[in-house]
């Protein structure tokens, strides 16, 4: 009698973790299919390189990624290491040469220089189409979780000026490969999505 108990007994804990171990098992991949691992660790503080290129900018453009968004500096020509940046959270964004605020709108604004010309040095014609204190042309950031604005504040001496208006003081990193300048904002602290 106590064996078939036994037995009854493990027939229906056998038959307990079968139902309650099919259910995750169907839910589980789906949640694991779509997390993403956030990188964590960026910070707030100045990031700078001082080396400089003779490529010039001819494209600025942004993408959403799970984890942060993501502006894009194009400088065909250019060598990964090869090209000078300084990227900090600044209080207000002046345009180099006259010292003009620029307005950018969001919680903080970050300031993007890329030690290259938004202009053809040999002739002085523009590379980059935008226009001083303007919004980045073919740049559309409805939908983004932490970039709010992007202006162009000019090119001078040079060195191209972007302000970065991001939701809040947030963590970021700069990249550097052939032909680009990343720059990614995280959408948080803590790394997650």
């Amino acid at each position: 009698m106590l064996q078939k108990r036994m037995i009854c007994a493990t027939l229906v804990l056998v038959g307990a973790t079968l139902t309650t171990a099919a259910v995750p098992a169907v839910a589980a991949p789906v949640a694991a299919a779509g997390a993403t691992a956030c990188p964590t660790g960026w910070g707030s503080l100045p990031r700078t390189d001082s080396d400089s290129t003779t490529s010039p900018v001819r494209d600025i453009r942004t993408g959403r990624h799970d984890c942060y968004d993501r502006m894009v500096v194009d400088l065909p020509g250019a060598e990964r290491g090869a090209i000078g940046y300084s990227v900090q959270y600044v209080d207000r964004l002046h345009q180099d040469g006259s010292g003009r605020h620029i307005p950018v709108a969001g919680g903080a604004v970050l300031e993007v220089r890329v030690a290259a010309p938004a202009y053809a040095p040999e002739s002085g014609e523009p590379t980059y189409p935008a226009r001083a204190g303007g919004t980045l042309p073919g740049v559309n950031l409805t939908g983004y979780r932490t970039f709010r604005d992007a202006r162009f504040a000019g090119s001078f001496e040079g060195e191209t000026q972007i302000g970065l208006g991001v939701r809040a003081r947030l963590p970021f990193r700069v990249l550097q490969l052939d032909g680009h300048l990343v720059i990614d904002v995280a959408h948080d602290w803590t790394g997650g999505r």
